[in-house]
């Protein structure tokens, strides 16, 4: 079995994590899925930035854990769960680092949304 390759951020691949200063809100089929004042920013290359929320701010009770996988050569392997209620649509909705890599390590026990398989990303004032 081949290695999987780490790469560490920099100026080629920069990737920063600041405190999201707005309070987020994840709504699917009428149901409050994460509400935080606690979220992190994650911004890497060229990419939009990725709002992370901590899980203790979700509403756990709402996801199933899925088999999907996938792998980040600068985050790790990467988790992933459904919401429930939002069917179909919301399949593997949510990813999760659970154990990145040192230069992420900040993203731990959060998990992040697709826009598309969620109603709402609110950035509401804190």
């Amino acid at each position: 079995m081949t290695a999987k390759p780490v790469k560490i951020p920099g100026p080629d691949h920069p990737i920063t994590i600041e405190r999201n200063p707005s309070r987020v809100v994840v709504k699917v089929a009428g149901k409050t899925v994460a509400d935080t004042r606690r979220a992190l920013v994650l911004r890497e290359a060229n990419y939009p930035g990725v709002i992370y929320v901590p899980r203790e701010d979700a509403d756990m009770a709402l996801l199933a854990r899925t088999d999907h996988r996938t792998y980040c050569p600068y985050k790790g392997d990467c988790s992933y769960y459904s919401i429930v209620p939002g069917g179909e649509r919301s399949i593997n909705a949510i990813w999760t680092y659970e154990a990145p890599y040192d230069a992420v390590a900040q993203i731990k026990d959060h998990l992040a949304f697709y826009p598309d398989r969620v109603d709402s990303i609110e950035d509401l004032p804190a």
